[in-house]
Formats: C-alpha cells, sequence, structure tokens
C-alpha cells in the first residue's frame, strides 16, 4: 500500500510537473511561459519590444502577461486534477475485491476502474 500511495503521488506530480501556460500582455508583444506555481520558465519579447516601451511600461506588459499565464496555469491544474477519468481506484474498493476473490500471493490491481 506504501509503495502504490507513493506511485500515485509521483504520478500527480508528473501531471502537476507537465502544465504550463503561455499568455501574452495587452499589447500581444510579450508571452511568457509560467508554470503552476508561478514560475516563469522563458520570456519571449516581439522584436522592438523594448524600443517600443519605456522601463515602467515594459514592466507592466510582462507583470500583466505573467499574471494572466499564472491564472491560466492554475485554472489548467484545477481541471486536470479533477478530471474523473484520470482518478485511479479507491484503495477500500480494491483492498475489498482482492480480500474476497484473492489468492494470498496475488496483488491487487490498482488501476482505474473499469466502466
Amino acid at each position: 500500500m506504501k509503495r502504490e500511495l507513493l506511485h500515485r503521488f509521483e504520478e500527480l506530480q508528473e501531471r502537476a510537473d507537465k502544465i504550463v501556460a503561455r499568455r501574452p500582455s495587452p499589447s500581444g508583444l510579450v508571452i511568457p511561459e509560467v508554470d503552476i506555481h508561478g514560475r516563469l520558465r522563458d520570456l519571449y519579447l516581439a522584436p522592438g519590444t523594448c524600443d517600443r516601451f519605456g522601463s515602467y511600461e515594459l514592466a507592466a506588459e510582462i507583470m500583466a502577461a505573467i499574471t494572466d499565464s499564472t491564472a491560466d496555469a492554475q485554472r489548467q491544474y484545477h481541471l486536470n486534477m479533477n478530471d474523473q477519468s484520470l482518478l485511479p481506484r479507491p484503495f477500500a474498493e480494491v483492498m475489498q475485491e482482492w480480500r474476497a476473490g484473492g489468492a494470498p500471493d496475488s496483488e491487487p490491481n490498482f488501476g482505474k476502474s473499469e466502466k
């Protein structure tokens, strides 16, 4: 059971790590890549962006894009983690089936439930 819990946790962590968002700034000239924790992974500035804006305006463009991207990544996370089709079978159900029909040396099947 401990191994299965660890496996489930690692699977959830991998799914979460794959989530990134890229939302453009209001002008469309700045596109950040942000993870679910709001960490900036990459930043695209269109050619001429630094010449077009002053330092405060450029900072505001970048921060607006990062804020929108972070919110989008968190929405994606919420949808992904609450997707019923990706949830593994409940432990109680698996163990009940295993005990009811089981050979003592066989391992319980913790896979996704069959529908």
